[in-house]
């Protein structure tokens, strides 16, 4: 007779806590429709194998599972990396090691760092100065930041109003921050050429939103047609935000 033990308890919670990881990840991709169409194939192949016993059909669908596992992994490689990082996400340790590590004036840099971005966005939506920011958060830029000029100077919002100054050089472009520093300006990013944006975004607007598809950076877009600022995270847009709304949504979450 089959008893329920506390390593099944510990079974179930652990594919409970896959699917919804995966669910998330499929959901944020816009392909939760794909994530349906799987977990029915997966119901009918164990009714077809383990409860009718059909050898015939039970053979066929495990011959498409072992070819299909492969497929999915090419078409979700994208979704697939940004779920391991999201694992193995730094900012998820370090809580729990804050105190052994001592990161109390790292925090506090990051802060002023923080404040400093919504101060200078805020000041260029006042005098509708076109800026477009990236800020890293676990995955590396240094492809992007390769393509603009190098910079490596500490963040500060008159810096950043300078960088943008319609007469600069720099003011074309993306700005890439890393570990509270201005590494790169003038970058160029990836364009997004999804048909969702709403008409009234630009470029910035598809370039900022193509970043935060292909990377986990945060990027800030101010329009220059507007002076609204909006920040992109993950595919998704926040718009007409405050300094203090983008302060928010820019400081990090705790795991």
């Amino acid at each position: 007779m089959w008893q329920f033990g506390i390593k099944d308890a510990i079974d179930i919670l652990l594919v409970a806590i896959l699917l919804y990881n995966v669910y998330k990840m499929m959901r944020q991709s816009g392909t939760i429709s794909i994530f349906v169409g799987i977990l029915t194939f997966i119901a009918i192949w164990i009714l077809v194998t383990q409860v009718l016993e059909m050898k015939l059909m039970g053979a066929i669908m495990d011959k498409v599972i072992s070819v299909g596992l492969i497929a999915l992994v090419v078409i979700f490689q994208d979704e697939i990396r940004k779920m391991l990082l999201d694992i193995g996400s730094r900012r998820r340790w370090k809580y729990f090691f804050r105190y052994i590590l001592k990161q109390d004036e790292e925090d506090d840099s990051s802060r002023v760092t923080l404040s400093a971005i919504a101060r200078a966005c805020q000041s260029m939506a006042s005098t509708k100065t076109g800026a477009l920011i990236v800020i890293q958060q676990d995955q590396d830029l240094q492809m992007y930041e390769t393509t603009g000029d190098k910079i490596d100077a500490e963040v500060s919002s008159r810096l950043l109003e300078n960088i943008f100054f319609k007469n600069s050089p720099l003011h074309d472009g993306a700005v890439i921050i890393s570990n509270n520093r201005i590494m790169a300006a003038a970058c160029i990013l990836p364009v997004s050429h999804n048909s969702d944006i709403p008409k009234s975004f630009g470029l910035r607007h598809r370039a900022a939103l193509g970043a935060s598809q292909e990377t986990d950076a945060k990027v800030i877009v101010v329009s220059e047609e507007t002076g609204h600022i909006t920040m992109t995270h993950n595919g998704k847009f926040y718009r007409n935000l405050s300094a203090t709304d983008l302060e928010g949504l820019l400081a990090p979450e705790e795991q």
